[in-house]
This record gives C-alpha cells, structure tokens and sequence, in this order.
C-alpha cells in the first residue's frame, strides 16, 4: 500500500507550486525559487523515517550529487538545508520532461534516439566513476530529461564510493512482484531494482564494481529499444524470482525488431554478460561500442563527455596540472568517436597533412624524385580532428628538393632569399624534365600506333597476399548451415550439426550461446556440442565459418 505524501516544508526564498513525487524516504516537489526566479525541484526526507542511518544517507547523496554536478547529463543540485520542522532538504535543477521509463510507457525508442541517449548516460557514469563513486541503481526510473530533452542520471541515493564499504541493503523487488527481505534495520534498507541489476549484486556478499553499472547501462538501453526489460517473457511469469534465475542464467529475451542489426544486440549482451570480466571493462568503452554503431548506420556519432581530468589520466601527453584559481572549476571534454578496429595510431590527434607537389616521373637535372606525405586514412580524416587548425609552417630552404619550388615572392614571405643564377637553373631543369616528359609519351605513341601493342600482351600478375592468403577485394567466407539442436537421451548436452558450402582446408566453426552468456569456442565440425545443459531448456548458439582472418556472417540454429 502506497504511503500518503508528507507535508511541503516552509523553505525561505522558496514558494511551493506541486507534488513531483514519493518515494521510499523522501518525497520530491516542485517550488518557485524567488532569487534568482526559477523552478526547482526539492527533496525532503518524510518525518517518521529520520533515523541516523537515513540522515546520513541522505547527506552522502547531496554530497555525492554536488561533486557531479557539473556534468551535462547528472541532476545538478543547488543547495541542501534542513527546514524549520527538523527534516533535512535538498534543491536540484527542475527536469521538466518525463523520465526514460515515462516515455517507454508510451513507446520504445527509434535506435538513433536509445543509441544516443545510451552514450549520454554512459558519458555520466564515467564521470562518477572517475569521482570514486558507483551509481548501483541505473534504470529507465531514475533518468529524467530536462527542457533541452537531454537525459538526466538522477538518485544517487543507494551509491558507494568505490573503495568504501557497501551498506547493507534490503531488496525492493521491481520486476512483476513486491517481495522485500530483510538483512538489516529497516532504517538502513537500501532499495535494488532487480530488473536492471547484474547478478553479482544477488550474492549473499555483493561487490559490485564499475562493470556492474555498465552492466545496468547496457539493460537500460535494452529497455529502450525492447520496451521491456530485457529478462521479461511476455505471456510468461516475470516475478522477482523469476527474473533472478534468468539474470543468473544470462536469459535474455531478443529485441524482436527489425531495424536492431545484430551488431547492436551483441554489444548490449557483452555489456550484460553474466561474467563480469566479459563486459566492457568501462563506461567509457561501452560508448564507444555504441558510437561505433552509429556510425556503422550512417548516423552522426554522439560525443562522450568526460571531466578533463579522466581525459588527461587516459592520454599520454596530458598537460600538467594547473594551479591558481582555474583549477578548482569542473570541465568537461569529449571524447571523439573512433572507426572500429583502428590502428595503433588511430587516437592521436593529427594536425593538418602538407602535400608536397609531385614531379614528373622522368629524370631532371639537379632534381631528386618528389616523394608525398601519407595521408591519414579517409575515416581518421572525418572523425579525428585538432581542436584548432594548426598553421602551416614555412618551407625550408631546401623545399626544391622534396618537389615544391619557391618564387621570389614566397621567398620573401618565408624570409629566405636564394641567388639568382640559382632560381634560374631551377627553373631550366624544369623545363628540361617537362620537355624530356614529352618526348618519352610521343615515342610511346608513335609505337603504340605502328604496332598496334607495345611487346606482347602482359602477364597476369599474382594476386596480392595477405598475412598468407589468396585475397580477392570483396570476397565473402560462406555462411554456416545450422540444423536444428537435437538434445541427447539425459537432456544434458545439445548437439548441433554444421557445414557450408564450398568448405576449405582449414575452415572451423565459431559460436557461443546466443544469450551473451559464455565465451566464444571454436569446432572443427561437423558437430557442435553444448553442455551441460538444463534437461529440457531451449538453447539456440550462433554459429560463423571461421577462414584464416576470416569470417561469414552469423547464423543461429536452435532446439527444435
């Protein structure tokens, strides 16, 4: 039974407007700010739940939400008191827009808009992570929007530092039951929403970490997009319980929507694994997962917003530390979005490339083959770029010999100077080099004409070789053909026949649980055998033909 809300304090300079919300300590309701004039939202703590313990609780939270709020994505708080009646209070920005979990109750999400609003959210919890402190109770709920429709990651009210102690925590089960259990005071009960919580916070000594909140990330945005969450059967029993044992079991439940490639359902399975070591290892690498995404769809890549000082621990060449003034303000940096896979050099920034102009291929006197600057691949052109355009320098002196030739006019505007006679023999052996061009293409030319070929039809040259392969540009490893899972007499292990068309010498099979849970294995054929297995339990793997480098798209086979 819902308790009835409390009484609004009388706060000075504040006037009281509406109800916002309750919850299990604290009550939420919007005011009127009278200096400087601007809605607020205030939170205060109802008067029969003011134990020392929620006290503290309460006054850790405000602590926690003021080092954060700086970030674009977090609740900012403006001022916490106690009011004249004894209960403790805090101010926060005024989110005018409804909450994720509002929204979904309309409709899920376009993927554009869950992709961006995942980075977003995984640009805030990076930032707690780099201030010491763990969310634990990231959920749809719990994320609010404001007037420019940006998330807004709210209710630190269960976090932890993290090298600190945990609380002990009662659970308020959120998935299709009300059931709560008691290993502790009821002053100190800290509430866990089981839907979104990874399976470690289940122990009878839970310890979570920063996977355990990219953990509850990965479920929100499965939210998103499933409208559900994602341990939910529809039609089938979704009590606490019931979505326990699938979370422990890494279950699943696939987004059935065809604009979700497969390439976005794996990345939020890696976020949800049941391990903790097979998730990203950080916020931060979860967001670029997802920038990584959009830009595989064509859209543009969201920007990752993290406090300079995380930006700094994370580059080689951070600048030193500032001093004076200046270095007690919060900043924020993004962080650019990065092409999949990219090279070892991939994250530098690149200032920009000078082409030296090239020469003629035929020889000139006095004149060295021009040779150009590589240029950076088209992709780190477009998406890593200098914060400003870095001018370019003057060429040196001896630019004539790397193919760019200086006038006397560009001479004098790099203040050099160069005698004379020696422009002019630049000059001739350019003339000579062009001329020499010429004559080289007439003959060429004439023979070409006379003949009709130059000396016998060319041979064919090899195919080029990569890391030992014959490579042919746009050649395709053939898909698997997966037969349906047959389960064996005890029903403990599932057997799963494979082959593909066109099979090599050396082809193999890779699959893991299309559940996320596991680890990728690899078989040679032409069986695949996955156990142990619950006797009874539907089991559907993914399977790809593995070619050297190589592999074919993936397909999945499941019990029949």
């Amino acid at each position: 039974m819902r308790r009835q809300p409390s009484t609004p304090p009388e706060l000075p300079g504040y006037q009281y407007v509406d109800l916002l919300g309750s919850g299990g300590f604290a009550d939420v309701f919007l005011y009127e700010q009278r200096l400087p004039r601007r809605r607020v939202a205030v939170k205060v703590l109802i008067a029969d739940e003011l134990s020392r313990d929620t006290r503290a609780q309460f006054v850790a939270e405000a602590n926690l939400m003021a080092q954060l709020s700086a970030h674009p994505y977090i609740v900012t708080i403006f001022h916490a008191d106690v009011a004249a009646d004894g209960r403790p209070y805090f101010v926060m920005e005024y989110c005018s827009g409804p909450s994720l979990a509002a929204q979904l109750k309309r409709q899920p999400f376009q993927v554009d808009a869950a992709l961006r609003t995942g980075i977003r959210l995984a640009s805030a919890v990076a930032t707690a992570h780099a201030a010491g402190i763990l969310h634990r109770d990231i959920k749809p709920a719990n994320v609010l929007t404001n007037d420019y429709g940006w998330p807004a990651l709210t209710d630190f009210g269960i976090s932890s530092t993290l090298e600190g102690e945990l609380p002990v925590h009662t659970m308020t089960f959120l998935g299709g039951g009300a059931e709560t259990g008691s290993t502790g005071g009821a002053q100190s009960a800290i509430g866990l929403s089981v839907p979104w919580s990874p399976p470690e916070l289940f122990d009878d000594d839970p310890r979570p970490d920063t996977r355990s909140d990219v953990y509850a990330l990965a479920a929100t945005v499965h939210t998103l997009l499933a409208g559900r969450s994602p341990f939910e059967l529809p039609g089938r029993p979704n009590g606490s319980l019931d979505l326990i044992g699938r979370i422990e079991r890494g279950a699943i439940t696939p987004i059935d929507r065809d604009d979700v490639p497969q390439s976005l359902q794996s990345v939020l399975r890696r976020g949800m694994a049941v391990r903790r070591e097979q998730r990203y290892a950080s916020a931060v690498e979860f967001a670029r997962a997802l920038q990584r995404i959009e830009l595989e769809l064509g859209y543009a890549a969201t920007a990752i917003e993290v406090p300079t000082q995380l930006l700094a621990e994370q580059s080689a060449d951070a600048a030193p530390a500032e001093d004076g003034a200046d270095a007690t303000r919060a900043r924020v940096a993004s962080i650019q979005a990065q092409p999949a896979a990219p090279d070892a050099d991939a994250t530098r920034a690149r200032g920009p490339v000078t082409v030296p102009a090239q020469l003629p291929t035929a020889p000139a006197p006095a004149l060295a083959p021009a040779t150009a600057a590589p240029e950076p691949p088209a992709e780190e052109q477009t998406l890593v770029r200098p914060r400003q355009a870095q001018r370019p320098t003057a060429p040196p002196p001896s630019s004539a010999a790397h193919g760019t030739f200086a006038t006397p006019a560009a001479d004098a505007a790099a203040g050099t100077t160069q005698p004379a006679a020696q422009r002019r023999r630049s000059r001739l052996g350019l003339v000579i080099g062009i001329a020499a061009t010429l004559v080289v293409v007439a003959a060429v030319g004439i023979a070409v004409a006379l003949s009709g070929q130059l000396a016998g039809p060319p041979e064919a040259s090899p195919p080029a070789a990569v890391d030992g392969e014959d490579a042919i540009a746009g050649a395709q490893v053939p898909s698997p053909v997966v037969a349906d899972g047959v389960a064996s007499a005890d029903g403990t292990e599932v057997v799963f026949a494979v082959s593909h068309d066109d099979a090599a010498d050396g082809d193999r099979y890779r699959w893991r649980l299309a559940d996320g849970s596991g680890s990728t294995e690899v078989a040679d054929g032409p069986e695949i055998v996955v156990a142990p297995v619950a006797p009874g339990q539907r089991i559907c793997i993914d399977v790809q033909v593995q070619r050297g480098s190589k592999t074919s798209e993936s397909v999945r086979g499941c019990t029949e």
